[in-house]
C-alpha cells in the first residue's frame, strides 16, 4: 500500500497523488511531500525509490533488507535512517523496522508491517496538519516521537513481569523461577541491544551532524534522545533487579538446604551414643585379632589403634590447613 501527502506551508493540499505529480512537487520550492510505503511490491518499490526519487542503490538495498541494528547514513541531498519500533507481547520483545529518507522537501517512509506511529501521524495530519507537517524534519520528529512512545507499554509490561517474579520468590522460596529470571534477563538484553544503537542514531541527529535537520529543530530531537536515555536507564535497572532476584532466590534455596543439613546433623549427633554403645558391645574381643588375647590387652590394642589413626588424620588435616 502506498500513501502520499502533498503539503504547502503546513497545509495539506492533496493525497494519494500519481508518480508524475510527485516528481513535479519535488521541484516546487514551497511544497513538500510525504510518501509512505507499507508492504509494497517489488515493482512499487523500484518505481518510487529508484525512478521517482532516484535514491542511491546502497540506500535502497539497506531499506529493502532487514537491518539488525538502527543506522543513519548521510547522502548529498538526504539522509537515510533505519530505526526499530519495539513491542513486548507474549513475554517476548519484537521489533518492526521503519526506514526513512529525509530530504529538504520530501519524506519517504518504508515498512513491511502496519505501524502505530504511522497511523497516528496520519490521523494527526487529518486533524491539524499545520502543527506537524510544516517541513520534513518536523514531520520526521512527530513520527519518531510516536515511535518512541511504544517503549512505554513495552517497558511497563516487562516491569510487571519482573514484579510478579519477585513476589513469587518472596512468598514461596521453594518455587523454581530460575528459568523465568534467565528468560527475562535475555529479553532485557535484547531491549538494551535495540536501545544502544538507536540512542547513537538519534544522538547524531540531535547534535546537529546532518544539515537536513534545521537548527531550531535540534532541541526537539534532543528531547527524543532524553526519552531513549531514560528508557535505557530503565533497562539497566531491570537487569539489576533480575540479578538481585536471582541472588535472593539462590540465597533462600541455600537457607533451605542449610536447614535440612542442620536437622540431619542434629539427628546424627543424637544417634552417636547409641552407635558407640552398640559398636562397643558388638566387638568379638575374645577372638581378636586371630587368637585369644586377654581382655585388657584387646581393649588396649583396639583403642590404641583407633587413637593412632585419629591422630594421624588430625595431623593430616592440620597440614592441609583444614582445622
Amino acid at each position: 500500500m502506498i500513501r502520499s501527502f502533498v503539503f504547502s506551508q503546513g497545509r495539506l493540499l492533496s493525497q494519494d497523488v500519481t508518480g508524475d505529480v510527485l516528481r513535479m512537487m519535488l521541484f516546487e520550492s514551497e511544497a513538500h511531500v510525504w510518501v509512505d510505503l507499507e508492504a509494497p511490491t517489488e515493482q512499487e518499490t523500484k518505481s518510487l525509490l529508484q525512478d521517482t526519487f532516484n535514491f542511491h542503490p546502497l540506500a535502497i538495498e539497506d531499506c529493502v533488507m532487514v537491518s539488525e541494528r538502527p543506522k543513519v547514513d548521510n547522502y548529498d541531498e538526504y539522509i537515510f535512517m533505519a530505526i526499530h519500533s519495539p513491542d513486548f507481547s507474549d513475554r517476548k520483545f519484537n521489533t518492526t523496522e521503519l526506514n526513512l529518507f529525509i530530504g529538504k522537501n520530501f519524506l519517504v517512509t518504508y515498512h513491511c508491517e502496519p505501524m502505530k506511529c504511522i497511523t497516528a501521524t496520519i490521523d494527526r495530519i487529518s486533524r491539524n496538519a499545520p502543527m506537524i507537517a510544516r517541513a520534513p524534519d518536523r514531520l520526521t520528529y512527530t513520527i519518531l516521537d510516536l515511535l518512541l512512545e511504544n517503549y512505554d507499554p513495552a517497558t511497563a509490561s516487562l516491569s510487571s513481569e519482573i514484579e510478579h517474579i519477585e513476589k513469587k520468590v518472596l512468598e514461596s522460596p521453594s518455587v523454581h523461577v530460575l528459568d523465568d529470571v534467565l528468560y527475562l534477563k535475555d529479553q532485557v538484553q535484547s531491549l538494551r541491544q535495540i536501545l544502544t544503537p538507536q540512542r547513537d542514531v538519534i544522538g547524531r541527529i540531535a547534535h546537529g551532524e546532518f544539515k537536513i535537520v534545521r537548527s531550531h529543530m535540534l532541541p526537539y530531537y534532543r528531547d527524543l534522545l532524553d526519552q531513549i536515555v531514560r528508557t535505557s536507564d530503565h533497562a539497566d535497572n531491570y537487569r539489576d533487579s533480575l540479578t538481585g532476584i536471582l541472588q535472593v532466590h539462590l540465597n533462600l534455596q541455600q537457607m533451605q538446604v542449610n536447614k535440612v543439613i542442620k536437622v540431619l546433623t542434629v539427628l546424627a549427633t543424637l544417634s552417636m551414643p547409641m552407635l558407640i554403645i552398640t559398636s562397643y558391645y558388638g566387638m568379638n574381643i575374645n577372638h581378636f585379632p586371630s587368637f585369644d588375647w586377654p581382655v585388657g590387652f584387646a581393649y588396649i590394642w583396639i583403642f590404641g589403634l583407633a587413637s593412632f589413626i585419629t591422630g594421624l588424620v588430625y595431623m593430616l588435616l592440620r597440614r592441609k590447613n583444614l582445622t
